[in-house]
């Protein structure tokens, strides 16, 4: 695309938009930055190494309205006034990716779905990092897309991709796209209709020719009725833990199966990673390097040997007999489901948090067969304790992770588990679901 630089206000001085800024300047956009908090000590002085313009602690509208091009962080909302007078001036809007794509000539594999996408981006990344590739992490994940076009030169990138990075994409397309599921999140932010973040992660496959690669879980109901209506025309490798597959991938009688470039098979149990729902990101991870013709030997050992984020499902300690896992990532149902459902011993759960628009009932029949106690972490838990009144033996609130943990380990008895999995956002007490993680183990540590 033949974009002219003019003037560029970057709305948000997080990583995203400090390399917005960095690819911006080397492009020769005029650049402006205003974020409405306070900015990074660091990031302050790479805006003022490139002479970018700045402000922080507030957005001057009259200056913001000047701009030929806004590129936000993808936390604020369409429904800020600031964007709504944005837009009403005919200000185009985009995402730190789809700026970066206006000047990628890499290959892109872009990752989204409502679980799973950070591991399955990893893993992936993995495998390609392993088979020589030279090859760039970014997106929700890693380093800013935009820094690293500006700085670096790989020649394919593995990208993580929220929702809400996907609302501001418009014109970048994916050479391949991967939609790990779909189940209800964020919904406070698409006015509490399941169908307009449907869309959002459909968007991932918007742009893809013919020749393009689109991978999916063909289990997840709702994208099988979105893959009915849309009937998309890429070329389509669906994954299943159910069902066999031609043309993907399939798990089945303890093997996994990618039937892409020649058949390649393993054994479930060899897997880096346990759990039905690790199985389906192996598969999406598998697909994709056997599009890429990596060798069968490097996607067997890359499966074999890969080792998981930080805050998924973590082992953080054992104290007295008592295991205590740090799944902070888990900032809904879904995922605090998965958690849940890994289990094999009586579990005292860390929950709560900002709500999302959460449905707890979906997690009554395992918070009955797994759970002994609960333990609310956040400022309002009146709805998890509706839900959960009389389904276990006790539930208490904690407002920090210190009081938490040390709940935690009253509660729980030798062989028993004590699991952060909070199925919420952490903003009311923490800064993000890393801090909330940090401060989990930290409390543990000291025990």
């Amino acid at each position: 695309m033949n974009i002219q630089p003019g003037n560029i206000v970057v709305l948000g001085a997080g990583e995203s938009g400090i390399g917005t800024a960095i690819l911006a300047q080397k492009m020769g956009w005029k650049v402006w930055v205003s974020d409405a908090g306070k900015i990074k000590q660091e990031h302050q002085q790479k805006l003022n190494e490139l002479e970018a313009g700045w402000e922080q602690e507030k957005h001057s509208e009259e200056k913001i309205l000047t701009a030929d091009l806004v590129v936000k962080s993808p936390g604020i909302p369409d429904s800020a006034p600031l964007i709504l007078a944005i837009k009403a001036k005919g200000i185009s809007i985009i995402s730190e990716i789809e700026f970066g794509g206006y000047y990628c000539k890499a290959k892109t594999i872009c990752i989204t779905g409502s679980n799973g996408k950070t591991t399955t981006t990893l893993w992936l990344h993995h495998i390609l990092r392993k088979a020589g590739l030279n090859v760039g992490l970014a997106g929700n994940i890693g380093h800013s897309f935009a820094k690293q076009l500006a700085e670096n030169d790989f020649d394919l990138y593995v990208l993580e991709i929220s929702s809400f990075q996907l609302d501001d994409m418009i014109d970048f397309r994916a050479d391949i796209s991967i939609l790990t599921n779909i189940t209800p999140d964020h919904l406070d932010r698409y006015n509490y209709e399941m169908q307009n973040y449907v869309n959002s992660k459909f968007r991932v496959i918007q742009n893809q020719r013919k020749e393009d690669w689109f991978i999916y879980n063909a289990d997840d109901p709702i994208i099988a009725t979105e893959i009915e209506k849309r009937k998309p025309t890429m070329r389509c490798a669906p994954f299943s833990i159910k069902q066999e597959i031609k043309q993907g991938a399939f798990a089945s009688n303890e093997q996994l199966i990618i039937n892409i470039n020649k058949q390649f098979n393993m054994s479930i149990h060899e897997l880096a990673l346990k759990g039905k729902h690790n199985t389906q990101n192996a598969l999406a991870a598998g697909i994709a390097a056997r599009i890429l013709e990596i060798r069968k030997d490097v996607v067997r050992e890359s499966l074999q040997d890969f080792t998981n984020v930080e805050h998924r499902l973590e082992f953080v300690a054992k104290v007295n007999g008592i295991e205590f896992i740090n799944d902070s990532k888990a900032t809904n149902i879904n995922s605090a489901w998965f958690a849940l459902e890994s289990m094999d011993k009586p579990t005292v759960w860390i929950v709560g948090g900002v709500d999302k628009g959460n449905d707890y009932s979906e997690l009554l029949a395992l918070v009955k067969d797994k759970v002994k106690a609960i333990i609310c972490l956040g400022t309002d838990n009146q709805k998890i304790i509706e839900t959960f009144q009389g389904s276990v033996e006790k539930i208490v609130e904690a407002k920090s992770a210190g009081e938490a943990v040390a709940f935690g380990y009253r509660l729980a008895s030798k062989e028993e588990t004590v699991l952060l999995s909070p199925a919420c956002a952490s903003f009311d007490l923490f800064e993000n679901y890393e801090d909330r993680g940090n401060q989990f183990k930290n409390a543990v540590r000291s025990l």
